[in-house]
């Protein structure tokens, strides 16, 4: 058995710092004491996502599929152990409970003032336990069916995955977290045991624990309930991703008072540090494009062809990433006209150097600021991580992106026929 070992990563110009383990069972460690703070923030994570359904490990000859929705089927069964409900054990030691399911990774987390220790014990032993049977792998199907009948009652979210499956032909983000009423009829205790085992190795997983701790008693809780795990050397598998969007409109009718709309342009996926890198530049130029104080947006609520101001999201991830605009109007596609004649604007007349840099700053100042609460700390920490980053990255980033970056970026980002449009009625 190997030894635990650590480095300090620090922040050279905050000077906070936080120390990661590489513990001898096989998961990373990440240990970020805050002075003055009462509340602390742990995160079990795995790097496993609801796009993870085609994995190898070195149990299988061949690459395994398995259906939609089992990631999330999975952090849902894990809270019932043979003996009680988790939350149960969570309630005994007032720490506020928690679990989620993303695209790319599943989190355990809880946070608390008191009972720190005990809490960390009942995290990390019951995400090591799984129990499943046929009869309460059955019970649960019901219950998320139902998550899924009332999630597609719900207009933004479904805007947002029409706008997906216009964008995307075969990766499996097209999908919604959750599966369908038809993926999840085939889950069985022995696929979720077979995920369980490929993406619940700590050698997939990682710890972050932030706020007000004793770093000794961490890791002395850590020796003693970790379960040493051989590394079964996990590999995803993605598929072919054409360039072009799968369709370019998408529309639906539903039970809404004012349309809904969202506008997405499919770029080429990114990996580790440009994947950061584009991430930034993308939020700064939408932000410059279609932000309040945009010319755009005054255009819109001046001739009130929207609600409220429009959103902006940058979805990226593993194969994956988008710039996505949306927002509610009567007129959707008078507003969809608008936002393409800006951004064609913008390529023929240029952008404001002075506001790009009052934006940096902007987004610096909130990269910072993620640092400064145990639970951003904590999740920002590991969202790094599984990209092979560290959590200074964002910042280090930021400080070294530049006017001509985002220039360049205008023309890469918003191509002539790599948009889709997704609207509700």
């Amino acid at each position: 058995m190997s030894e635990t070992t650590f480095e300090i990563i620090k922040n050279e110009r905050t000077g906070f710092e936080i120390k990661k383990l590489h513990h001898r069972s096989g998961l990373t460690i990440f240990l970020a004491p805050m002075k003055g703070f009462v509340q602390t923030t742990a995160i079990f994570s795995t790097n496993y996502g609801s796009i993870d359904n085609c994995f190898k490990t070195t149990e299988d000859e061949d690459f395994v599929n398995v259906p939609d929705g089992i990631a999330h089927y999975l952090e849902h069964k894990l809270f019932e152990n043979e003996d009680c409900n988790v939350f149960e054990l969570y309630a005994n030691t007032g720490a506020d409970a928690n679990a989620m399911t993303g695209f790319e990774n599943t989190d355990y987390l809880f946070s608390c003032t008191e009972n720190f220790n005990e809490s960390l014990k009942i995290l990390l032993d019951f995400v090591q336990k799984p129990y499943f049977t046929q009869e309460n792998v059955d019970k649960e199907r019901g219950i998320i069916g139902q998550e899924i009948s009332m999630t597609e009652d719900l207009p933004k979210r479904r805007v947002f995955f029409n706008l997906l499956g216009a964008m995307y032909k075969n990766h499996p983000v097209r999908i919604d977290i959750a599966g369908t009423q038809d993926s999840i009829e085939k889950i069985t205790p022995e696929l979720l045991y077979k995920c369980y085992g490929a993406f619940y190795n700590l050698h997939n997983m990682a710890l972050a624990v932030a706020g007000s701790f004793d770093e000794d008693e961490v890791l002395r809780i850590c020796d003693e309930h970790l379960l040493p795990c051989k590394d079964m050397h996990l590999e995803v598998r993605y598929p072919d991703e054409p360039v072009n969007v799968a369709s370019k409109h998408a529309e639906e009718v539903f039970g809404v008072g004012v349309p809904l709309f969202s506008l997405g342009f499919k770029c080429k996926p990114y990996s580790g540090e440009e994947l950061l890198k584009k991430e930034i530049e993308a939020s700064i130029l939408m932000s410059m494009l279609f932000g309040k104080m945009s010319p755009l947006n005054k255009l819109l609520n001046d001739n009130g062809l929207v609600n409220d101001e429009l959103s902006t999201e940058v979805f990226d991830g593993k194969g994956f990433f988008s710039l996505v605009i949306s927002g509610e109007s009567e007129q959707p596609q008078m507003v969809l006209d608008e936002i393409l004649k800006a951004i064609e604007n913008a390529k023929s007349s240029g952008l404001d150097r002075e506001e790009f840099d009052l934006l940096k700053k902007s987004e610096y100042g909130a990269a910072v600021r993620e640092l400064n609460h145990p639970e951003s700390c904590a999740a920002n920490i590991l969202a790094y991580h599984f990209h092979n980053l560290d959590a200074f990255a964002s910042e280090r980033c930021i400080a070294a992106v530049t006017f001509e970056d985002i220039t360049a970026a205008l023309d890469e980002f918003f191509g002539q026929d790599n948009y889709a449009v997704s609207i509700i009625r």
